[in-house]
């Protein structure tokens, strides 16, 4: 096969070299072009073999029956960790494919599981989190060597490394309450009970105040924030923006208030036809520069005036 072949690799030519033993090989010489062209031809192999033989039991098992219906209809916290697992699943092919495989998508199938379990301890290990979340013996000890606070503290160290975004309330409180009351503790006071012994445990952990900082502190900022949309407002006829009591008071939350109105005024240099992402960095700059901004029917209107004079 002549290498202007590959300026069109279509899976079957994947499958073709994979059959040889000469699909890593192929890719760790490959660069630029040539090799996003590779390894699209394996995503699309890969695909319906996770999906089909991995995503679809996940999500049967948490109960999403939708999203086991094609990857089309999966949510976003859902898509998310597909693509998560198919990244792991296509560099493992792309890095492991070194001997003459006769069914690609039976070798896929083989590695599942090693793959995107790989995958996930690589991301954990990125985020600076503990690849196999363990309570150490000092913890163990500074908690009594208490099975409940055990398995929370297992937990924290879990969640810290995960993909699951961070809520408003930091701790999966409530995920951790609802295991609890499915093994008969009260539903009334569970959650209570979980957040207080969260705390216990988090003091415990803080007593080294180096490793509380690699191991929980350090991972659980780098995972995402969840996307929690604020309201809309307008500022039309010149009446006052119908804002929350909360966000108009810039004495009950500034922050959250300055927000609000940025959303607004975004929302406005968008609809006057500016470029998206040139209005948001700019009015983000002007709203959160320090300069005090009052309620009222103009508001938006010199934030954007602000942002101009820029």
């Amino acid at each position: 096969m002549a290498d202007n072949d590959f300026l069109r690799t279509s899976p079957d030519e994947i499958r073709l070299l994979a059959s040889r033993g000469e699909l890593a090989e192929r890719v760790g010489a490959a660069a630029g072009d040539e090799r996003r062209r590779l390894r699209a031809s394996v995503f699309e192999i890969a695909q319906p073999v996770v999906f089909w033989n991995l995503t679809r039991a996940l999500e049967l098992k948490r109960g999403h029956y939708r999203c086991a219906t094609a990857v089309h209809r999966l949510e976003d916290q859902c898509l998310d960790r597909f693509h998560d697992d198919m990244d792991a699943v296509v560099a493992d092919v792309l890095r492991n494919a070194r001997v003459p495989i006769t069914s690609l998508e039976g070798w896929i199938r083989g590695r599942l599981t090693h793959a995107t379990v790989d995958g996930y301890r690589r991301r954990r290990s990125e985020r600076g989190a503990l690849q196999r979340p363990r309570v150490p013996r000092w913890l163990a000890t500074a908690l009594g060597e208490n099975p409940v606070l055990l398995a929370l503290a297992v937990d924290i160290l879990d969640f810290v490394g995960t993909d699951t975004a961070v809520g408003p309330d930091t701790w999966p409180i409530a995920r951790w309450a609802e295991r609890r009351v499915a093994t008969g503790a009260d539903a009334a006071t569970a959650p209570r009970v979980v957040a207080r012994e969260t705390e216990v445990v988090l003091s415990a952990m803080r007593r080294r105040p180096g490793w509380y900082a690699d191991y929980v502190e350090r991972p659980l900022g780098r995972k995402r924030p969840l996307a929690i949309p604020l309201p809309r407002f307008s500022s039309e006829n010149g009446a006052e923006l119908p804002v929350d009591l909360a966000l108009r008071q810039q004495e009950s939350d500034p922050m959250l208030w300055r927000a609000a109105l940025a959303v607004a005024a975004i929302d406005s240099g968008i609809a006057d036809g500016e470029v998206p992402e040139a209005v948001v960095a700019a009015v983000v700059s002007v709203v959160f520069d320090g300069e005090p901004w009052s309620a009222g029917p103009d508001a938006v209107d010199r934030i954007l005036a602000a942002v101009t004079a820029r």
